[in-house]
C-alpha cells in the first residue's frame, strides 16, 4: 500500500526505532531527561537560537508560541490558509484567548504591504496586534515555499511596529532542501520557531519550539499547562535525534518523486489546475468525468492512497516510506485511468 495522504503516516525506520530503544531517559518535567536535552539542545544550535522546547505535536508548539508571544484580546495575523488558524481547533481563540486577521495570500504565503495594512492603529476601540505567523512551506498552498527576501521585509515591518514574528515550521526542513537556505537565516529572522519531527523527518510524534531562554522558560510553563509535560520522553526525543542525523537531505528524493507524480498527472485531460510543486505536497483539481471521491477510490483499488480535501481538489504527499517502485506504480495507474469514470 502507497499511502499518500500525508506525510505524518510514516513508520519508524529501523535504525530510528534502534535509536528508541536504547535511548537514555529520565524524567523530563524534572529536567532531566538527558535525550531530550540533547535533542532541545542540537535543534537550538542548528538554528542558532538559545534555547529549545520538545512539545508532543506540532500543534502544541504553535499554540504554546502563540500563548507566549500574546495577551488575551489581541489579534494574530496569518494567512486564511495557515495551520494555526485553520487545523488547530480554533486554539488561537481557546488557548490563548485572542483573535485572528486573516490575509488572502499567494498559496497560504503573505507579503509585508499586507501585515502592515493589516496592523490595527492604538485606539481602544481595536485589538492589539502583537504577532504575526508564518508558515513555510505552506501546507493548503502546495507545499509553497516563501522567498526569504520576503520574510525578511516582513520582519522588517514586525520589528518596526514591534510585533512578534513566529514561524510554523511544520516542514521547513522540507523548505529548506528545496530553496538552499539555512536554518541560521532563519534563527535570525524569526523570533520563535516551531519544527515537527512528525511529518517528512518520520518520527512518530514531536515538534521542537525554538527561541531565547526567556522565551522558551515562559513556553515551558504554558506547555505544563497544556498538559505536555511528558516524562521519560526520551524515547520519543531520540527519534528526533536519529532523524536530524539521518534524514534531512533524503528529502530531495521525496521532492523528486512528487515531480514524476507530477509530470504523470499533467499529461491527463481530467486533471485541472495543479498549484507549482516545490516540495513534498501536490495539490490538484479533479475534472469531470471524475471527482476527488471517485479517483481517490479508483486509486485506492490499486493499493494507492490519496486525500479528496475539498469537493474539488485531490492532495497527495511524498515521504520516506513512499518507494521509487511505489512511485512508478502510481504513475502507471494515473496514465492508465480512463477519460470516463
Amino acid at each position: 500500500m502507497a499511502d499518500f495522504r500525508s506525510d505524518t503516516f510514516t513508520k519508524p525506520t529501523p535504525g530510528m526505532l534502534d535509536a528508541m530503544m536504547h535511548a537514555r531517559v529520565g524524567d523530563d518535567v524534572f529536567g532531566e531527561d538527558p535525550t531530550v536535552n540533547e535533542l532541545e539542545a542540537m535543534m537550538a544550535d542548528i538554528f542558532g537560537k538559545e534555547a529549545a522546547l520538545y512539545c508532543a505535536s506540532g500543534t502544541m508548539s504553535n499554540q504554546v508560541a502563540i500563548k507566549v508571544h500574546t495577551q488575551p484580546g489581541d489579534e494574530v495575523i496569518c494567512s486564511d490558509l495557515a495551520h494555526v488558524f485553520v487545523y488547530e481547533g480554533g486554539g488561537i481563540a481557546y488557548n490563548a484567548g485572542c483573535q485572528a486577521r486573516t490575509l488572502t495570500g499567494d498559496r497560504g504565503m503573505i507579503t509585508a504591504a499586507q501585515v502592515a495594512a493589516a496592523i490595527n492603529p492604538n485606539d481602544v476601540h481595536r485589538a492589539r496586534t502583537s504577532l504575526v505567523c508564518l508558515e513555510n512551506s505552506s501546507n493548503r498552498g502546495g507545499g509553497a515555499c516563501y522567498n526569504f527576501e520576503d520574510i525578511l521585509s516582513i520582519r522588517e515591518v514586525c520589528q518596526q511596529h514591534n510585533l512578534a514574528l513566529h514561524l510554523d515550521g511544520a516542514r521547513l526542513f522540507n523548505a529548506l532542501v528545496a530553496t538552499g537556505e539555512t536554518p541560521e537565516q532563519y534563527g535570525q529572522a524569526f523570533d520563535t520557531i516551531s519544527i515537527c519531527l512528525n511529518k517528512g523527518l518520520g518520527c512518530p510524534m514531536g515538534s521542537v519550539l525554538v527561541g531565547s531562554k526567556a522565551f522558551i522558560k515562559e513556553a515551558r510553563r504554558v506547555r505544563k499547562k497544556l498538559g505536555g509535560g511528558l516524562r521519560q520522553a526520551g524515547f520519543m526525543a531520540a527519534a528526533g535525534i536519529y532523524a536530524l542525523e539521518h534524514h534531512i537531505q533524503r528529502l530531495g528524493e521525496d521532492h523528486r518523486h512528487a515531480k514524476m507524480i507530477t509530470d504523470a498527472l499533467i499529461t491527463r485531460s481530467f486533471i485541472g489546475h495543479i498549484l507549482p510543486v516545490e516540495t513534498n505536497i501536490i495539490i490538484f483539481d479533479v475534472l469531470e468525468p471524475w471527482t476527488p471521491v471517485s479517483f481517490s477510490e479508483h486509486l485506492a483499488k490499486e493499493g494507492i492512497r490519496v486525500a479528496a480535501i475539498s469537493p474539488t481538489q485531490v492532495r497527495m504527499v511524498t515521504h520516506l516510506d513512499v518507494t521509487p517502485d511505489m512511485v512508478q506504480h502510481t504513475c502507471s495507474v494515473i496514465s492508465h485511468m480512463h477519460h470516463h469514470a
